[in-house]
């Protein structure tokens, strides 16, 4: 992807941050404005994440001026706001692949650069991390500094106020920089503020505020005295209290879109020892007044044009599966007002905005604390409700212990609506729902379904929420084959599949949406397919049938074959000596990169063709 220099004559000069700091300081606003454009022409024709880069260009470019990176290490919380760290990090040419497949990773990864710290994709992790990482510069003694970024979304996360508690007992130097971008930039976060900023983090204020502490610190009242005053002095201007409490020097809010007072600022922290707070205020999708009135529907973006105010629709006139979730919230509330349905932050994505506003009193959202999520849904269900937690796959992983712990072992129930299970597609290894068939096969008391349709989805969902103890309905992301949605509830028996297509010699065992391309398979093959529905308990008298009616057991899911459903299928018929061969498919032990769904099955000889394919190798053997 060539760079117009006629359009981006300061960007040109700025392929790498030692580039960058070669600038001098007068032309970073030229500079910041720049990125900007060529970030939203670049996402505009990729897709990808836009609303939270947009808002982070002037802090990208200052902590690239002022900290030496990548000897100084930098960590961005989750990644979605790292666009224009890539493309200020030798990057830039490739943008065009962001997200693709073999093309740019849709967040920071170690493996693609020397700048890229940490790997991530979820949230909340930074200040962990860049605790372990200023421990280990302390002891390495060469003045290598730490510094983390992290939204107001990511902070509302258990996790990193754990990492604030013990960074402030370990009295580490490190920088955790706060990218609120909550609340509109307020006159409070102008000239007086950035002024105030300056004066706090400068060596005046910190010697005084040293000098005054060592003097008076064997007169107890008067150095409680001076901490209050202190704390007065800041907390009329300053809301940081809570962090100055966990060890923390709070410093702002300051104005996040001014780079010139950002690059003083933090210059002036930069030399400070100890766990240092910054508080940067911006704007979501800043500089681009779509983005800026829809944050939410900017974040992630198909491709589209810059100068038209919308966003194009989705072209698919099948439901996708989380919208037959939502539709099934507002369809069950209506007759069940014990029904409380739970997200950690993820209202849009789980299709759960029409029941958030028809039925507000039934709908939590938690921030990102997946561990809250599932223990008060244990909570709820005491209580004598029945809660559900909407949750993607990779999320869930997060709260696997308070599944066991606080759900399964209680025999409560609660159901986990589990979305984006299986493969995603563009958000890489750490958004593939690869593991939650397999993490939750082992756990007592669980029922785990798997509809290989729409309407299936909807009769499981109403199927787990009668039921009495945990249960798991698991679903992809996306569109489903088109099945004819009955509005009627049905509940499922309980451990019953069914057959869908009769054949011979070849039974294919299928757990999920992979039925069409199974029945496809089965066509060419003549051989038999069976729906199986549930992962947990199995159809145990289907299995039995199968194998005496057949030579060869196919077992097929979107999960990792270790540990998954057709692992449970080969469990069973050793302990029921049940001897013939069962090839399983699904994912690999591997970690699956990016590309589109499509790709990806057709990579891993899951579509029809790949599936007959092996079937027919393994025959061959």
């Amino acid at each position: 992807m060539t760079l117009d220099i006629s359009k981006y004559p300061t960007l040109a000069l700025t392929n790498t941050p030692d580039e960058l700091r070669k600038l001098p300081k007068e032309t970073l606003p030229t500079l910041c404005d720049e990125l900007r454009t060529y970030l939203l022409n670049s996402v505009s024709q990729t897709s990808g994440h836009l609303a939270s880069g947009l808002g982070t260009v002037e802090l990208t470019v200052a902590l690239h001026y002022v900290y030496n990176t990548p000897f100084d290490k930098l960590i961005w919380d989750v990644g979605h706001q790292a666009y224009p760290h890539k493309i200020l990090t030798g990057r830039r040419h490739q943008m065009n692949t962001i997200r693709q497949k073999d093309g740019l990773h849709p967040f920071p990864w170690r493996e693609e650069s020397e700048y890229d710290t940490l790997s991530v994709g979820h949230s909340s992790t930074s200040i962990s991390a860049a605790l372990g990482l200023a421990i280990s510069a302390g002891k390495e003694g060469q003045d290598r500094k730490v510094v983390s970024v992290i939204g107001d979304g990511a902070i509302t996360a258990g996790m990193a106020f754990e990492a604030m508690n013990h960074a402030g007992d370990v009295h580490a130097d490190m920088l955790v920089i706060l990218n609120d971008n909550e609340m509109s930039i307020s006159e409070n976060v102008g000239a007086l503020n950035n002024h105030l900023a300056q004066l706090l983090s400068g060596n005046f204020y910190t010697s005084i505020r040293e000098g005054g502490k060592k003097v008076l610190s064997g007169v107890p009242p008067i150095k409680e005295l001076v901490r209050r005053t202190e704390e007065h002095l800041k907390g009329m201007v300053v809301p940081g209290t809570l962090f100055e409490e966990l060890g923390f020097n709070y410093i702002g809010p300051v104005d996040g879109h001014d780079v010139n007072e950002l690059v003083k600022t933090l210059k002036n922290m930069r030399e400070l020892k100890g766990p240092q707070f910054l508080h940067i205020m911006t704007k979501k999708g800043k500089g681009y007044e779509p983005a800026e009135k829809d944050p939410i529907g900017y974040h992630a973006v198909p491709k589209f044009a810059p100068n038209n105010d919308s966003l194009p629709k989705s072209t698919s006139d099948k439901p996708t599966f989380s919208k037959v979730f939502g539709d099934f919230l507002c369809d069950m509330a209506e007759q069940d007002s014990s029904l409380m349905a739970i997200t950690p932050a993820m209202r849009e994505g789980s299709g759960m905005v029409r029941f958030s506003k028809e039925y507000p009193e039934q709908y939590f959202d938690v921030a990102i604390a997946e561990q809250h999520a599932v223990t008060l849904a244990t909570g709820m269900a005491i209580a004598g409700n029945k809660p559900i937690v909407a949750i993607y796959s990779t999320f869930l992983q997060r709260g696997y212990d308070q599944l066991i712990h606080d759900v399964a072992i209680m025999d409560l129930p609660v159901m986990f609506a589990i979305d984006r299970a299986g493969l995603v597609g563009a958000d890489g290894q750490t958004h593939q729902g690869a593991f939650d068939l397999s993490f939750m096969r082992c756990i007592p008391n669980m029922v785990i379904m798997a509809p290989s349709d729409e309407n299936e989805c909807r009769q499981m969902l109403y199927t787990g929420h009668q039921h009495q103890g945990p249960s798991a309905v698991r679903y992809p992301r996306g569109s489903g084959c088109g099945a004819t949605i009955e509005t009627e509830f049905t509940a499922l028996e309980i451990g019953k599949g069914r057959i869908v297509r009769s054949g011979e010699k070849v039974a294919i065992l299928n757990f999920g949406t992979f039925l069409p391309n199974a029945l496809s398979a089965a066509e060419t093959l003549n051989a038999t397919v069976a729906d199986m529905r549930f992962v947990k308990p199995l159809d145990e008298d289907l299995i039995r049938q199968l194998a005496a009616e057949h030579d060869v057991l196919v077992t097929l899911e979107e999960n990792a074959i270790a540990g998954g459903a057709g692992a449970g299928v080969v469990e069973f018929m050793m302990k029921e000596k049940l001897i013939k061969p069962v090839l399983n498919l699904g994912l690999p032990d591997e970690f699956v990169v990016q590309g589109t769904q499509d790709q990806l099955h057709q990579m891993l000889g899951l579509d029809a063709q790949g599936i007959e394919q092996s079937i027919r190798h393994y025959l061959d053997k």
